[in-house]
């Protein structure tokens, strides 16, 4: 399904195309789709909210599949490996950022499905180093959301810093939301949620959310950090106001629309305000063990991959619960 021309998902800007089998560089491999969970930034890049780096671009970067085939200095070992790739496509590896341990910031990076064709088709071609061995225990329609806003999810909340008996504010509450709610749990916090919709309100509340608001409602108690995931920038000045002294305000959002004037007091008594960008291959690494051991639970919604136009569009009019899925 490639994206011709960026244009709203409503107009079906995604078409099916025929191409022919991909074939690895080296350090490469080909890549058997099994399952491509579908992301909002899937769709800021199909209706262009995102400039785009390459024409006719195959999006996707929440991609489960099997290795069927290897370019020059892969391990044959490697073939029939179940593996995963997400939105981090490459990195230079040499920079200060790489170096630092920070190849999330690397300014030479390539991302999966905006840089180089992604996971919305059968076939795909991924860097061999990039791609993340997926546990035992979860299949791949169960996994495929845990590659971007699982995973950058996890960073945002580690960068929280919240630990056992912390106060930890959720703005939003979909599929990263969700994952990162049943983490802050396990390890002991107290989780809660603002979020529009009373269909995600009833989800946070049966994923044990101890409050549940509106847009506008402030929590009952002050928060030591909070994570917002809509993107609008109006969240994340309510999400300072709630947050104590010392608090911290992570933003996870590729893209703002703005952040509005807030007053001086809002961030005051030493409270920080931090943006999450893209996550590095230790952060997968970690976030995969952990789903595999909690368990973390996904929610699904399987579409044919050839539905790739309509699930976009009911993720942008907030029609699905949990993530979309696509299925070859």
């Amino acid at each position: 399904m490639r994206l011709e021309r960026p244009g709203a998902v409503e107009g079906s800007p995604l078409r099916q195309v025929e191409l022919p089998d991909p074939q690895p560089g080296a350090g490469e491999v080909v890549i058997e789709v099994q399952a491509c969970a579908v992301c909002r930034t899937d769709l800021q890049i199909v209706e262009g909210e995102l400039e785009p780096h390459q024409e006719r671009i195959v999006p996707g970067h929440q991609v489960v599949g099997r290795v069927v085939a290897v370019g020059a200095g892969v391990s044959s070992g490697q073939m029939g490996t179940r593996v995963g790739v997400g939105w981090l496509g490459s990195t230079c590896g040499a920079c200060d950022m790489c170096r630092r341990g920070l190849e999330n910031l690397c300014r030479a990076a390539t991302f999966t499905g905006w840089d180089r064709d992604g996971g919305y088709a059968t076939r795909m071609v991924a860097r061999a180093d990039f791609c993340s061995s997926m546990p035992d225990g979860l299949s791949a329609e169960a996994a495929a959301p845990l590659l971007c806003g699982g995973i950058i999810g996890y960073r945002a909340y580690r960068l929280a810093g919240v630990g056992r008996g912390d106060r930890l504010g959720l703005y939003g509450f979909g599929a990263s939301a969700l994952l990162v709610c049943q983490l802050a749990l396990h390890e002991g916090c107290q989780v809660y949620v603002v979020t529009r919709g009373e269909e995600a309100r009833r989800r946070a509340v049966a994923s044990g959310a101890s409050w549940v608001g509106e847009p506008g409602e402030r929590p009952p108690v002050p928060l030591q950090a909070a994570i917002t995931f809509a993107p609008v920038g109006s969240v994340v000045v309510a999400a300072l106001q709630s947050v104590d002294r010392a608090g911290v305000v992570v933003v996870n959002a590729i893209h703002l629309d703005r952040v509005p004037e807030f007053q001086y007091r809002d961030l005051y008594w030493e409270r920080r305000l931090l943006s999450v960008a893209n996550f590095t291959r230790q952060d997968s690494r970690e976030l995969l063990e952990l789903a595999a051991r909690i368990p973390i639970r996904t929610l699904a919604q399987p579409h044919p991959l050839e539905d790739a136009n309509l699930a976009l569009q009911r993720l942008k009019h907030d029609q699905v619960a949990g993530a979309a899925v696509l299925i070859p």
